[in-house]
């Protein structure tokens, strides 16, 4: 199975990570990593043997839980990692004991499959995808208020996966995303202005309904209006690591270091890699948090494109065989619930990939089943609970229609 070796190929990177010329954090976390996978495999366990009517039942109550946790950690959160200025993290007496973000994004995933799944048809309206826009924007804004960027991303990957798998239209999804993208075209006065131009002609070709062609042009257009007051009210290390994002040797010992020595990583590793353990960068301890966000370019500094192909190639297989699950899935709920926790895993991997190689901006967020953490780990077992459960379902209903 596809989560079996992806499981096990991250514990032998996290033991690659702990071995080091130089003190580092990574020691030894391979061997606590070990047993957060013991306790995740009976969560998941436990999580299978939940009925998904149940699940369905109390989706509102753990929502609701969720969001009562991300207020407490605007009050009383810490910092940790790459972002040590956010208010992340709920602690006791010093011990970091997890991040309620993390049990948000199961929450709403479980919350916006019960709305999109009691409704008789599709959104086809933006006024339609109100519902699941609160549903979703409200857990979006208290993560981005903490600020934790990378995780806010999440929810919006969330949305998005769940209203196309519920059968809203291609075109639809564009116009929702559309004044995100006019707000970063906004920062170039003509690519902005093309933009404008190149918009208000789709809305002419696909002619949307009228008040929906006037809501998203207006949205649109103040993104540009915005974008400057926007800017000013991101936290600093948020605009740096956007600036260096662009360009890293803007600040190479500072924000753009992250960026620069993981490309190195990677970039040394060649065809098949420096050998196991055996990775420079690593060894000497250029990769920052190279046991947690920044644990994807030990695998292509040491196992090289060969390496990376094979991590690649076994998340492609986990997210295939989800889609196959929802698709299998005997009720509609159920189906949606999968395919959000595919939402999940494949922005995190999207995201953590895309940072390591600055095809994305640099936002902290954990690599599935590779990077060291407990509380990711466990949300991850959960996911996979969820997904089990839907597919013995399937199965027991004999239900083979792919």
């Amino acid at each position: 199975m596809a989560s079996v070796a992806l499981i096990a190929f991250g514990l032998f990177t996290l033991y690659s990570a702990g071995q080091t010329d130089v003190p580092t954090r990574a020691a030894g976390v391979w061997f606590r990593q070990f047993v957060w996978v013991g306790i995740g495999m009976v969560v998941a366990w436990v999580v299978f043997h939940v009925s998904p009517r149940l699940l369905e039942w109390l989706a509102p109550a753990a929502y609701g839980f969720s969001l009562v946790l991300l207020g407490v950690v605007l009050a009383v959160g810490t910092g940790a990692g790459t972002a040590q200025s956010s208010k992340s993290w709920l602690s006791i007496g010093g011990q970091q004991i997890g991040q309620p973000s993390e049990l948000a994004k199961v929450a709403t995933v479980l919350m916006l499959a019960r709305y999109l799944s009691s409704r008789k048809e599709p959104p086809r309206s933006l006024r339609d995808l109100l519902g699941p826009g609160l549903i979703v924007g409200v857990p979006f804004l208290l993560v981005l208020k903490q600020p934790d960027l990378g995780s806010a991303i999440v929810f919006i990957g969330i949305l998005f996966a769940m209203l196309f798998w519920a059968g809203v239209r291609p075109r639809l999804l564009f116009l929702l995303a559309s004044p995100v993208l006019s707000l970063l075209l906004a920062f170039s006065d003509w690519a902005w202005g093309a933009w404008i131009v190149l918009f208000t002609g789709l809305l002419v070709l696909w002619r949307p309904y009228l008040s929906d062609s006037l809501i998203v042009w207006s949205l649109n257009v103040a993104m540009g209006a915005i974008a400057l007051p926007l800017w000013k009210r991101l936290a600093p290390y948020q605009q740096n690591r956007l600036l260096t994002f662009l360009n890293p040797e803007v600040d190479p010992r500072a924000a753009g270091y992250h960026a620069i020595q993981s490309r190195v990583a990677i970039g040394s590793g060649g065809w098949f890699g420096t050998g196991y353990t055996e990775g420079p960068q690593k060894r000497l301890a250029f990769l920052p948090e190279q046991h947690t966000d920044f644990i994807f370019p030990i695998v292509g500094e040491e196992l090289g494109f060969l390496g990376v192909a094979v991590a690649l190639g076994l998340f492609l297989a986990l997210f295939l065989g989800l889609v196959r699950i929802s698709r299998r899935a005997t009720d509609p709920y159920s189906s949606l619930v999968v395919f959000g926790v595919l939402g999940i895993l494949f922005t995190h991997v999207f995201e953590n990939v895309g940072m390591t190689v600055n095809l994305m901006p640099i936002t902290g967020i954990p690599l599935p089943f590779f990077s060291y953490g407990g509380s990711f780990f466990i949300i991850c077992a959960i996911c996979l609970g969820l997904a089990f459960r839907v597919a013995y379902d399937s199965r027991q209903s004999g239900y083979t229609d792919f």
